[in-house]
């Protein structure tokens, strides 16, 4: 039988678990990311239509969307998902700072330390605040269901020299997105930001029109930034790379309570499978990346602390300047410090 089936079909019967009726579908998902099949994004979205189609036993089947199918960017895609055309989306903070400009408080710089700490942050209140934020904005349409992990963490890569203190940075032209917040992240650190599409950064670097960008390792490989002249990589680690999976509100709360349960928990599980993606994927990553005569550097504590007294700045511009900064500033910084306290508390218990 197995010999009958071809390899998307195959697939689909793995994913499904069972074999499940169209008749027996209580509601249908619709789910898109702008991405492709080698992303995060797509891994989650894998993880979460496994797990809601079998917890629900058929009652919700989710169809996935992968590239630019449904809608192109984020601010398409956001109006997709309140007027009820897109059920789920996963976008950036650069992404949705347009309509939610509180979101780039992802984007702060060196406040979450490591993965632990960004991993306890987003799992918790922070997030929820976050989402009622949102709903408010959006007058009850976008719902935010959980925030995960694209790529890891933001370091600074450039084509000119090795940064290794703030200093090093000045006057290279740093790829940013639009978003108000990484711009003037690069402008306190001394470097001129310059706003490109992701399509057009490739040859931006090529040519010289930017010195560096602010990415993840394997979005560097994945998009082969090094054969445009991309060398020098800092692992100042300044950003967590968070992706914000949003619901239409209306269709999550049609369903019943326990088919929302189900679906909650699909994003929990989608969380926790973004999470651990590009730790796996980093790996061969850097290994390319050096193998290539890539230039990686590790700041000490030390270095990496004169990073972050550089860019303090940027705390109080946030908070004076994007609508509804102070609350959610203070949410992230409360959820920091519980999530260290909590890793401390556990850390004694483990160590002795």
């Amino acid at each position: 039988m197995l010999k009958g089936l071809t390899k998307v079909a195959l697939t689909a019967a793995l994913l499904a678990g069972s074999a499940m009726t169209a008749a027996a579908q209580d509601f249908t998902i619709r789910a898109t990311a702008n991405s492709n099949e080698n992303d995060e994004d797509y891994d989650g979205l894998v993880v979460f239509k496994n797990h809601v189609e079998n917890a629900s036993n058929g009652r919700i089947a989710v169809e996935l969307f992968i590239g630019t199918q449904l809608c192109s960017g984020g601010a398409e895609c956001l109006q997709g998902v309140s007027d009820g055309s897109i059920d789920v989306f996963v976008t950036t903070s650069g992404g949705a700072a347009g309509i939610f400009p509180y979101v780039q408080v992802l984007d702060l710089p060196y406040l979450m330390s490591d993965d632990r700490v960004a991993e306890h942050v987003l799992s918790g209140d922070f997030t929820r605040t976050m989402r009622n934020m949102a709903l408010e904005d959006s007058g009850d349409t976008i719902r935010i269901m959980t925030i995960g992990n694209t790529g890891g963490w933001r370091n600074f890569a450039n084509t000119q020299r090795r940064i290794t203190k703030p200093e090093d940075l000045a006057g290279l032209k740093i790829r940013t997105v639009v978003a108000d917040l990484p711009q003037e992240l690069v402008k306190v650190l001394g470097a001129a930001p310059t706003p490109i599409s992701w399509p057009e950064l490739f040859t931006s670097i090529q040519t010289g029109v930017v010195d560096g960008s602010k990415n993840g390792i394997t979005d560097i490989m994945g998009m082969k930034f090094p054969d445009a002249g991309l060398q020098y990589l800092t692992l100042d680690g300044h950003a967590y790379m968070g992706a914000i999976w949003v619901m239409n509100n209306a269709k999550f709360m049609d369903m019943p309570e326990d088919l929302r349960r189900v679906v909650v928990d699909g994003f929990a599980a989608l969380q926790q499978a973004t999470f651990a993606s590009p730790k796996r994927k980093s790996i061969q990553a850097y290994e390319e990346f050096v193998a290539g005569g890539g230039d990686l550097y590790v700041p000490t504590p030390e270095e990496k602390e004169a990073f972050r007294e550089a860019a303090a700045p940027v705390f109080d511009w946030f908070q004076e300047n994007v609508d509804g900064g102070p609350e959610i500033f203070e949410a992230l910084m409360k959820a920091v410090a519980e999530a260290e306290a909590d890793l401390a508390a556990e850390y004694e218990a483990d160590l002795n």
